[in-house]
């Protein structure tokens, strides 16, 4: 499988299905501001809350029947999420004779693509894929990861994305230089202050890193207000 990020803000995917793994798809395209077109006569009680609440931003249609030809007209992506062989199978074929990319639960070899197991801080992304041979293994390592990684590494890849607009527009500087800055900054220590929540260490690090010749100073921000962002 090739491993790659999609941009699907505004653009449409239909589920097929409405239980509970159908759900979880719906659940995170909307998260990626996807919009969703869900074909099922049924949802589970909590997809049919979530279509409720977002009837007023045109971001989910539910299609409140079975599944049938030009279902998927205009879709991006497409997930055959129902117990109904017939029903996958037709929508794959129908996926495939439109050039729409399709995922298919529990059936692996008729993928187009794969979901992975994924940890999200801030807009940093960690995703585990074992190409679907096995989704209990990577929920294991995406729990492992959930430990690994808290909430502090979105708070310094916010700092990093602020200080990086600032690099790029000070001074020219060759990329070997900016690389040797960025990698600078990310002190060996810097998620432990953000942890502690030591702003002035930071502040002081950054000061030695950048010089005087970048105006940045982390002490107009709060912790409160890096933890937010």
């Amino acid at each position: 499988m090739y491993p790659i990020s999609l941009h699907i803000s505004g653009k449409l995917c239909v589920v097929v299905g409405g239980g509970q793994v159908a759900e979880r798809k719906v659940v995170a395209l909307l998260k990626a501001h996807a919009v969703v077109r869900i074909i099922s006569p049924e949802l589970t009680e909590d997809l049919a809350s979530l279509v409720a609440e977002q009837a007023a931003t045109g971001a989910v249609q539910w299609w409140q029947r079975g599944y049938q030809e030009g279902d998927l007209d205009g879709a991006l992506l497409a997930f055959a999420a129902t117990d109904n062989r017939q029903v996958q199978d037709a929508v794959v074929l129908a996926a495939q004779q439109a050039g729409i990319l399709v995922n298919v639960v529990d059936a692996p070899e008729s993928c187009d693509f794969q979901v992975p197991a994924l940890v999200r801080r801030g807009d940093l992304n960690i995703a585990v894929s074992t190409n679907g041979a096995s989704p209990a293994l990577a929920a294991k390592v995406r729990q492992e990861l959930e430990e690994r990684y808290g909430e502090e590494y979105a708070v310094v890849l916010r700092l990093m994305a602020l200080l990086r607009k600032k690099i790029c527009n000070s001074s020219p500087s060759t990329c070997a230089d900016r690389k040797r800055v960025f990698q600078n900054i990310l002190h060996e220590d810097i998620i432990h202050w953000i942890r502690a929540e030591q702003w002035e260490k930071i502040a002081q690090h950054l000061d030695t890193v950048l010089g005087p010749g970048i105006d940045f100073d982390l002490t107009e921000l709060t912790a409160q207000e890096i933890k937010e962002t």
